[in-house]
């Protein structure tokens, strides 16, 4: 996995539901071809694939681009067919396992991979990438986390302890009647926490790997250094360790290195590494979102707008919003306290959507009532008592509003004894929640990649707008075309701009 996305971890009160590897398999290892021991068995691998699948999806969305979802499948499908996981002397179970490749609706720089073939790539990985033999050496890298059983293996060392499987909530099943993902998507979180810890000899095997199958593919495997120079630049600009990069994966100025060595190694074995493809992944790319996507929501000046869905409310001072696909968070500045927000499209009324959730048998109702957000939205608010499983009390304030057509729930909660200081807080976010009907915001449009030839020679500088959108900076636009700011560029070079 090339990176880690620190919103998933936001778990908002010290308290987990711990899952343990029990017992373990022994099977044979694709890419070394012996048997060894392992914490899954195959079908268990492809079991936590399926069932981690949809929550990836709903923890961060798909892009909505059919060509670039049919495009990555296509390099998948390419790179998987050279890998171990297709030869001829692989054990049967692993030949016909179907992989899934997806391309996911995040900014995050991020590749990563669940156990019996699902391939995740964020747009904010596309957008890092100069060409097709570069993507080609992350699909390679991923896939053989994948062949190596990597997760597999790293369940096998895991102990008591340990916050390592997926599945769980912060509250669930037993404390609030809902499914975890109701709440925090910590299914999503354990998940990605599955394969944030590979060693480092598991992610220099992968690189290894990703270079050999791009190589086999035909692709100039060497390319893939550019993206390990790219995040070299990333760390020294934010002046500490490479942003949401794991600490367990070796450092990019070394993998810069020896990628080319690999990708020697297998051309002295006769394997012409010619493909790039600059040509087409640039026009994949062309009008690609980049950067957050303000029509799927975004905070300014403490008030969270969703301009697609035409609603806004306030944030508390202090407070930070962690926006996803299915759900936004509110989190207090001491992390103790938290609001929830989604749509229920479960319920008819503000008022059942509320008490769906003070019905629950652990739910001691304190208080409930009709209101009015911002004085014009029918709502319906409750207060109520749960507790955690180690027996830590809580106090729940549940609230609901009706606006065009759809019912929108806030679960807000903290620890008992400091209900009375977040109230306010809570109260702010549910009752300010109103119709945005500024046209500004409403007709926001998100940042989009130009790709383009340069029709003249010049400082890659020149090629930038004067003023570039959504307080991009013009170093952030270098690195995306892995180029320095003074480079020069000649005429007819690939170019990647951000423009509104």
């Amino acid at each position: 996995m090339y990176f880690q996305n620190r919103l998933a971890y936001y778990i908002i009160l010290p308290v987990f539901i711990t899952f343990l590897v029990a017992g373990c398999s022994i099977q044979k290892n694709p890419v070394t071809g012996t048997t060894r021991a392992f914490g899954y068995s195959w079908n268990q691998e492809l079991q936590i694939g399926r069932q981690a699948d949809p929550e990836i999806v709903s923890q961060f969305g798909l892009y909505d681009d059919e060509e670039m979802a049919d495009y990555v499948t296509e390099i998948g499908e390419r790179i998987l067919a050279e890998s171990h996981m297709r030869r001829p002397d692989t054990d049967r179970m692993f030949r016909e396992t179907e992989f899934t490749f997806r391309m996911l609706d995040s900014p995050v720089i991020n590749a990563f991979a669940l156990p019996g073939g699902y391939i995740y790539f964020t747009r904010g990985m596309m957008a890092h990438l100069s060409n097709e033999a570069q993507f080609a050496v992350v699909m390679g890298h991923e896939i053989g986390h994948v062949a190596a059983r990597h997760a597999s293996q790293r369940a096998l060392r895991q102990t008591l302890g340990q916050v390592v499987v997926i599945g769980g909530a912060v509250l669930g099943q037993e404390v609030l009647g809902l499914p975890g993902e109701t709440l925090l998507n910590l299914s999503s979180a354990a998940a990605q926490m599955l394969f944030l810890s590979y060693s480092r000899d598991n992610e220099r095997e992968s690189d290894r790997l990703g270079v050999e199958y791009a190589a086999m593919t035909g692709y100039d495997a060497a390319e893939g250094a550019a993206l390990f120079t790219s995040l070299k630049r990333i760390s020294a600009r934010h002046g500490q360790g490479i942003p949401n990069f794991v600490s367990t994966h070796p450092d990019p100025g070394e993998r810069e290195q020896y990628i080319p060595r690999h990708a020697r190694e297998w051309a002295e074995r006769g394997y012409e590494q010619t493909e790039r493809n600059e040509d087409r992944y640039m026009q994949i790319i062309d009008g690609m979102t980049f950067g957050e996507n303000p029509r799927h929501g975004f905070e300014e000046d403490g008030t969270f707008y969703h301009p697609d869905l035409e609603f806004r409310f306030d944030k508390p001072s202090g407070w930070q919003i962690i926006n996803q696909p299915s759900q936004v968070v509110l989190l207090s500045p001491e992390e103790d306290a938290v609001s929830i927000f989604r749509i229920d499209s479960e319920s008819a009324t503000a008022r059942e959507s509320v008490r769906k959730l003070t019905a629950a048998e652990s739910i001691q109702l304190i208080e409930e009532g009709r209101e009015m957000s911002s004085g014009e939205w029918e709502a319906y608010m409750a207060k109520a008592h749960a507790q955690l499983e180690d027996g830590t009390p809580l106090t729940l304030h549940i609230y609901a509003v009706e606006y065009d057509g759809r019912i929108y729930q806030y679960l807000s909660y903290t620890i008992r004894d400091r209900y009375d200081q977040y109230e306010p807080a809570f109260r702010t976010i549910t009752g300010s929640f109103d119709q945005l009907t500024d046209p500004a915001i409403l007709a926001i449009e998100p940042v989009r990649l130009r790709t383009f030839r340069a029709e003249r020679s010049g400082q890659f500088e020149t090629f930038l707008p004067n003023e570039l959108p959504m307080d991009i900076d013009p170093l952030d636009v270098a690195i995306i075309n892995q180029v320095e700011l003074d480079d020069s560029i000649e005429e007819g070079r690939w170019l990647k701009i951000p423009v509104q």
